[in-house]
This record gives structure tokens, C-alpha cells and sequence, in this order.
């Protein structure tokens, strides 16, 4: 099942500076060969539903690797089943509706 998600990781205990674990994890999705797009408040990741979950739980392993002895994340996932959309399908959608405007 193809899946778009939108992931935030946030090492707890670590101090203030977190840009070091999320470049870790853009590492991890880079090697996983997932279609993602980093944002000022986290990642969205499209792929396999399985392979997108793996990347995840690598991120966790990663970020407690290099130190981090808590890690939060949210994660918002959506799936279809009636047809098949990227991240940017969606944005295109709402920009072509506001070019109508």
C-alpha cells in the first residue's frame, strides 16, 4: 500500500540544537531511496507502507544511536485506495484552485 507521511522527530535530552539528528535522518531516507521532502517542522516521506514504517524506526535507532536517550515523533499517515497521488499531486491540486481564484 503507497503511503504519504508527515514525520517529526525530536531527540529529548539533547539539548536546544536538533539539527544534527535531523540531518541523520534525512541520511536514512536518502538510503532508503524514499520520495521526501524536508519542511520547517519535519519530513514528509511517501513510499511502501513498510518500507516508509522501516525508515521510521531507523530514524528512532539513528537518533538514539548518537546519543539521544528519549525520542518523541509525530507522524500522520494517509492512504487511497481510488487512486493513486504524491505529496505534490495534492499541492499542485489546492495551487491550481488558487491560480483560478
Amino acid at each position: 500500500m503507497h503511503v504519504i507521511v508527515d514525520l517529526c522527530v525530536i531527540p529529548i535530552g539533547v539539548g536546544t540544537s536538533v539539527g544534527k539528528y535531523v540531518a541523520a535522518c534525512q541520511r536514512v531516507l536518502k538510503e532508503a531511496k524514499l520520495t521526501h521532502a524536508m519542511h520547517a517542522y519535519g519530513t514528509t516521506i511517501e513510499g511502501e507502507w513498510d518500507a516508509v514504517m522501516a525508515a521510521v524506526k531507523q530514524c528512532h535507532t539513528q537518533v538514539h544511536a548518537m546519543g539521544a536517550p528519549r525520542v518523541h515523533s509525530t507522524l500522520k499517515v494517509g492512504t487511497r485506495t481510488d487512486k493513486t497521488q504524491s505529496a505534490q499531486d495534492k499541492i499542485d491540486s489546492v495551487n491550481r484552485r488558487l491560480a483560478s481564484e
